[in-house]
């Protein structure tokens, strides 16, 4: 522990604060701004990673995979998973290999499209899904408890509002 007074090394100073380090004080509110955002957003994915592999042995991509599938018990095309997990096909085939593997997910053929594949949660994966989601929806509300819920409502509202703005700028700057 540093005694008061005591100067941080640059090193850690840098390391507390992620992405934040790179702005200088002389900065664009809003470059600080993103810097400070993808510094919390780093943060957090970090620990929910980290939470993750310890508490359950899986990555976060397993984790998002199994999210899919849990919000469509009907199951998805192969091609779904990898359009909403925004990954290759080759890395959906991957990780629905390793979990058909492990008993967590069931691959058919679809009904329609002899080419494609419907993959849906197994009863197993189902359970082991719930059991992560349950942890996963704890872990959030703790990183977030420093909020109260008027900040959090805020906070989305104004991000809400951020998200709508970049939705409707279809363009970069130099084109307009």
């Amino acid at each position: 522990m540093r005694a008061a007074g005591q100067a941080r090394a640059p090193a850690a100073e840098a390391a507390e604060l992620g992405h934040e380090a790179r702005a200088a004080a002389g900065d664009h509110a809003t470059l600080r701004l993103w810097l400070r955002m993808l510094s919390c957003t780093t943060q957090i994915e970090t620990e929910i990673r980290r939470r993750l592999r310890r508490s359950f042995g899986v990555t976060l991509a397993r984790f998002d995979y199994m999210a899919q599938l849990d919000r469509r018990p009907e199951g998805l095309k192969m091609s779904e998973l990898s359009s909403r997990l925004m990954v290759t096909g080759g890395n959906v085939t991957g990780l629905t290999d390793d979990l058909q593997r492990d008993g967590l997910v069931l691959r058919a053929s679809h009904a329609t499209d002899r080419r494609a594949w419907i993959v849906r949660l197994t009863p197993k994966g189902r359970r082991s899904f719930e059991a992560m989601a349950r942890a996963h929806e704890e872990w959030i509300r703790e990183l977030f408890g420093g909020l109260d819920r008027a900040r959090v409502a805020q906070l989305h509202g104004l991000l809400g509002e951020l998200r709508a703005h970049l939705l409707h700028s279809d363009q970069p700057a130099e084109e307009k």
